[in-house]
């Protein structure tokens, strides 16, 4: 019971849409937006759980034994209630946020881009060739997502500190997204995906990934001058000591489970000490 409940949760994606929202929260509390928008909570969590099952949906099994992909072909159809689900919920609080249609319809087009190059006819495929940024993409529209507009959302002003923090968390994304990246390698290759991560050789994609954990880190000490500084630093730590480990296992629960959570430690961490 206990093992389906783990691959439920993780490879139905409720947890990384978890990890979205709490995000969301760090974003609202450490720049001390006052106008938050709860409705954007639930918003969030409903548009990740439709794009990410929408993303696996469209993810072939036949390039891996992996469980992930396994769980998905056992659970095709629940897969698929999950990201109309997921759409109808991201819709009716859409209808809430209409104020800001614009700054969310572009997050859910580029959202959508990102699943695009998956879905098998014309022009889709097309757009298999041209996903040389992909990395930077999805890191770029999780920032916006998780960082960005919430502070639009506010009416606050991009200050010096949420600056800093935006950058910080682009570039601590982007690293773990290099490790998801080379980790499926030859499947992206198989399915004709290209990246930046297919393109470099394993010199320079480590080049790349450590100058992100470094800018990642600079950034991060720019953000505070109290605990959250640490609260920041801890992942990236984190994410340097386990390197050598993520980049010769390929199992789906280390990686959906220990990596997505590097993503929100440092927001997991902070709400613990504000909650205490």
């Amino acid at each position: 019971m206990f093992r389906a409940f783990t691959n439920f949760l993780l490879f139905s994606s409720v947890y990384v849409s978890l990890c979205a929202v709490l995000l969301i929260w760090q974003t609202n509390t450490l720049l001390n937006l006052q106008a938050v928008n709860f409705d954007y909570y639930k918003f969030a969590f409903f548009s990740t759980v439709c794009s990410y099952n929408f993303h696996w949906y469209l993810t072939p099994a036949a390039y891996s034994g992996s469980p992930r992909l396994q769980w998905g072909v056992r659970h095709r159809n629940l897969q698929l209630v999950f990201t109309i689900i997921g759409g109808i919920g991201a819709a009716i609080y859409f209808l809430d946020l209409k104020a800001w249609w614009l700054e969310l319809s572009g997050a859910a087009f580029l959202t959508f881009l990102y699943s695009a190059p998956k879905i098998p006819i014309p022009p889709f495929t097309w757009l298999r060739k041209i996903a040389i940024g992909k990395t930077i993409f999805l890191s770029a529209v999780w920032v916006y997502v998780t960082n960005v507009l919430p502070i639009l959302l506010s009416g606050a002003h991009f200050t010096a500190q949420a600056v800093y923090y935006i950058v910080h968390r682009f570039f601590i994304i982007y690293a773990l997204c290099i490790l998801f990246d080379h980790r499926d390698l030859e499947s992206d290759k198989k399915e004709g995906i290209r990246s930046l991560i297919t393109w470099l050789n394993k010199q320079g994609l480590m080049r790349l990934y450590f100058f992100s954990l470094f800018i990642s880190a600079v950034f991060g000490c720019l953000v505070s001058r109290d605990l959250i500084t640490f609260y920041l630093l801890i992942p990236i730590v984190i994410t340097a000591i386990l390197t050598k480990y993520t980049l010769h296992t390929k199992s789906d629960y280390y990686y959906y489970f220990v990596l997505d959570g590097l993503v929100m430690l440092s927001a997991l961490l902070h709400y613990i000490a504000v909650v205490a």
